[in-house]
């Protein structure tokens, strides 16, 4: 308890917290079965900047949603893949996307993102 008040936790939220950032939903979309360098997510999402990928990255990380993987070579080789836990969120997305495409079909709007529906 911090000053005196139970501490709040909810599903939701906590839910929101993890993938809610701006490019999070996508990193973890793109690594669904792939694992990919910096530079090819770069290109898949190229409406982030650098420092913003590397911002969400990071936090996918210390959430223990993504794997980086530093391989020692010149030049330096990074990989990012989902982990266990990252890869349970795949039925989330995969309803989030879903829902967001039937809402915009229902509202004449085209879908102009790098996601498209991925089926095993």
């Amino acid at each position: 308890m911090k000053n005196n008040r139970p501490e709040y936790n909810c599903p939701v939220d906590t839910t929101i917290n993890l993938i809610g950032g701006k490019y999070k939903s996508l990193i973890l979309w793109h690594l669904v079965n792939s694992t990919l360098r910096f530079g090819e997510l770069s290109k898949l999402i190229s409406q982030a900047t650098p420092k913003m990928l590397t911002q969400q990255l990071r936090e996918l990380e210390e959430d223990n949603l993504v794997i980086r993987t530093v391989y020692p070579v010149v030049p330096p080789k990074v990989e990012y893949k989902l982990s266990d836990l990252g890869n349970s969120i795949r039925p989330i997305l995969e309803a989030m996307y879903s829902w967001g495409a039937d809402y915009l079909k229902e509202n004449n709007r085209e879908i102009t993102c790098s996601m498209t529906f991925k089926e095993d």
